[in-house]
């Protein structure tokens, strides 16, 4: 739902009621991620996907439905061999579709709309939706920000709730909050969107439920140090990515604005010196293209110690070689050395700048999607290593 947030939060902010339908989880070959979204408003308007095409027709009249009896539902879709293309997934994978109506007097709009809004700012939030458990449950919402009010025993901030008066027995159950508001700040703080599972016990509620957390996060950094030919165009690839770019290099005459109109940040500053004084996390990439033992040996002793996601370092083999004897000589283990990329990127057979930086972005998505990096022809691996998307264990289960 996130994903397409610009578009809900101006329906929001017009008084729009509209009803949203969101992958919850995956199976096989499926083409969109949980969390990708389709809208639908009162006036029939549609924004965003949930399958790349094969099942929009159908979701498309679920939210409709929605809209008009205020229900929230899920949906399977999977393989139909004789309708394939009106109500199944030709790739043969299967999806389970949330679709909860937003209208301007329904329960769980108030959250959703300040999800959507902060979203929007590129704030840190993450939302979470019970997608399987009682049906009085369905769709209700819990938005969780970072840090946490000082009455609050979870790891994050809350509002929303799941308590209550609802048929069937469920009462209030402020754990039910707490346990969720702290494992959807996690999700939140590693930027995962996914399922989480609650045992019976864990839930309060007397069943075990699913929750669907949506994390909204900024972009990812990616510190780019050597303001060279190749930096340049690698700048381009991590816009292409959305990466927050920055260059920096400590030569004022090549870390310009002209050089790098595209790069949010220009810093022009020794490279350990600046990444000792500024903000990175676990979604941070540094791609060092200085090629240069006294840019490279300082800046690397101490990138390779951060918790951020990729290191790589630009050079030929024997640079390579030489830049390793010296981090050694400089107190790097060798654990902390074998975080290290280089040669920086994959075989591609890259000669160009631009070739280059495809070769170190596709290395980049390798190691955060948990990719091979082989050709898929001929290949029996999955096409899919994202696993961000899985369910990441069960609370309060029961033997």
């Amino acid at each position: 739902m996130l994903d397409i947030a610009e578009e809900l939060n101006r329906w929001v902010e017009q008084g729009r009621d509209f009803a949203v339908a969101t992958v919850v989880a995956v199976g096989g070959s499926a083409p969109r991620q949980p969390g990708a979204a389709l809208a639908v408003d009162a006036d029939g308007t549609a924004v965003g996907s949930v399958s790349g095409g094969c099942v929009e027709g159908a979701v498309y009249e679920l939210c409709r439905q929605a809209l008009e009896d205020g229900e929230t539902v899920v949906e399977r879709f999977g393989y139909s061999d004789e309708d394939a293309f009106a109500v199944g997934l030709t790739c043969g994978g299967v999806i389970d579709i949330l679709v909860t109506p937003v209208r301007a007097d329904g329960p769980a709009r108030p959250v959703i709309a300040t999800a959507l809004a902060a979203a929007v700012r590129r704030e840190a939030a993450a939302v979470a939706r019970i997608v399987s458990g009682p049906a009085e449950l369905l769709g209700r919402a819990l938005l969780v920000r970072p840090g946490g009010s000082p009455d609050s025993s979870s790891r994050g901030s809350t509002s929303g709730s799941w308590d209550g008066s609802y048929d069937g027995g469920f009462g209030a159950h402020p754990e039910l909050d707490r346990t969720v508001a702290a494992e959807a700040a996690a999700f939140l703080d590693a930027g995962r969107t996914g399922t989480l599972e609650i045992g019976e016990q864990g839930s309060r509620c007397g069943a075990p439920l699913t929750v669907l957390v949506e994390s909204s996060v900024p972009a990812p950094r990616m510190i780019v140090f050597g303001a060279i030919d190749f930096a340049s165009a690698l700048v381009r690839v991590g816009k292409f990515l959305n990466y927050h770019v920055t260059v920096c290099d400590a030569r004022p005459v090549f870390a310009t604005r002209t050089r790098f109109p595209e790069a949010e940040d220009i810093v022009v500053e020794w490279p350990h010196t600046y990444l000792e004084r500024t903000a990175v996390d676990g979604r941070t990439v540094l791609c060092v293209l200085t090629h240069d033992a006294k840019f490279d040996v300082p800046l690397l002793q101490l990138a390779l110690r951060l918790p951020v996601a990729y290191v790589g370092a630009m050079g030929s083999r024997r640079t390579h070689l030489d830049r390793n004897r010296r981090l050694r000589e400089a107190g790097v283990t060798e654990l902390e050395l074998a975080r290290l990329r280089s040669p920086i990127g994959l075989d591609l057979g890259a000669r160009t700048p631009e070739e280059t930086a495809l070769s170190i972005a596709a290395e980049i998505v390798a190691a955060r999607r948990g990719g091979s990096g082989v050709p898929l022809t001929g290949a029996h691996t999955p096409i899919h290593h994202d696993t961000a998307a899985r369910p990441t264990g069960r609370i309060g289960s029961v033997a």
